[in-house]
């Protein structure tokens, strides 16, 4: 019974909020339904974010948004996004991710969204590795 107990819980897969250093920074998140995944090239200086969806593609709207929920709520949206990989993927792109860093380190969960879709993430663990990606190579936010 242990045995197959083990075997269940190292078979599922592990959702976890991941940073890496380098000469480009990294944050990822995987659920279910979707990945978000932002990069901070400090040679540029910019920022990307990109919203993978598993199971469905974005549909081309006028505006892209996200809304962070818990103990410090903020909603940003913007025009300025762009759809790749047969619309699976949403990206968007900027000289400050100041508020996305705030939103995903001080809540508890986010919601990415356009006018007629939403992907859902938990921010559970998410504040540590926020925190590394913020002093990658020095990151400057605005």
């Amino acid at each position: 019974m242990r045995a197959v107990l083990l075997l269940m819980i190292l078979s599922t897969p592990a959702y976890a909020w991941d940073a890496t250093v380098g000469q480009i920074c990294t944050l990822s998140h995987q659920s279910e339904a979707s990945t978000i995944f932002l990069t901070y090239d400090p040679s540029k200086p910019l920022y990307s974010i990109t919203v993978t969806q598993t199971n469905s593609v974005w549909t081309q709207t006028p505006w892209f948004a996200m809304r962070f929920e818990g103990s410090s709520p903020i909603e940003i949206a913007t025009s300025r996004h762009v759809l790749s990989d047969g619309a699976t993927s949403l990206t968007v792109t900027n000289t400050g991710f100041g508020n996305v860093l705030d939103g995903l380190e001080y809540n508890q969960k986010a919601y990415a969204f356009t006018q007629d879709q939403v992907t859902e993430f938990s921010l559970v663990g998410a504040a540590e590795p926020v925190r590394v990606f913020r002093e990658c190579a020095g990151a400057q936010l605005s």
